[in-house]
């Protein structure tokens, strides 16, 4: 297993990761090998895609090393266990809740707590949570986040929902750790249409902004 620190310099390298929540796990390994074509090899598969643990499995054995392979969304810690024997490398929750987080900081992967307020971000880094998952992001934007990492600018944050290539940049500058991206990234409509090679020109639109806000940092 990879350690935990190389990891996290692996997420921060790569500096988007892919939230997908895939319709079914035939499409979701489809939507994934897009992504990758386009350049996109940090993959988060939440809890709320059907088997989603059968479907890391199926990614670590087709994509190996290619991918950065996480799970997310998770909310219970009976999840965490399962997560780690499908191959997941990191792991993300929503929110900050003890029970769920002693669990998470147990496993010895790098950890994301979803958090919002002052108080919740600090309540996330007190629980051991590796990167504090400023969640959902597009109620504040890049401006909230700025003002969060004021007082906090030792720890490292990613914002989660309304990031997109327009605004990546923004976030980046604002003082992102990395990004998550969801449907802006891999809208599940064009999934169910078969059209993955439009998935393919959003993720290398994604990469490229990641690589002119990190020219401009």
């Amino acid at each position: 297993m990879m350690e935990k620190e190389k990891i996290l310099q692996k997420i921060e390298e790569i500096g988007v990761l892919a939230v997908l929540r895939g319709p079914s796990p035939d499409l979701t390994i489809k939507m994934v090998a897009a992504l990758i074509e386009g350049g996109v090899t940090g993959i988060e598969i939440t809890y709320s895609t059907p088997n989603a643990a059968g479907v890391v499995r199926s990614l670590d054995q087709e994509f190996g090393s290619e991918i950065l392979l996480g799970m997310g969304t998770l909310i219970v810690p009976g999840q965490v266990e399962e997560a780690v024997d499908a191959g997941a490398k990191f792991l993300v929750s929503p929110h900050t809740e003890e029970s769920l987080a002693s669990t998470m900081a147990g496993c010895g992967l790098p950890i994301m707590m979803g958090a919002l307020t002052p108080s919740e971000v600090m309540q996330a880094r007190a629980y051991g949570s590796d990167v504090v998952k400023v969640f959902p992001g597009s109620l504040g934007g890049p401006a909230y986040m700025k003002a969060l990492k004021g007082p906090f600018p030792d720890i490292p944050m990613m914002p989660t929902g309304g990031v997109n290539e327009n605004n990546l940049g923004d976030w980046f500058s604002a003082g992102a750790f990395a990004v998550g991206a969801g449907s802006n990234l891999c809208p599940k409509e064009l999934a169910l249409a078969g059209e993955f090679g439009k998935i393919t020109a959003i993720a290398k639109s994604f990469i490229a902004a990641v690589q002119a806000a990190r020219l401009e940092s």
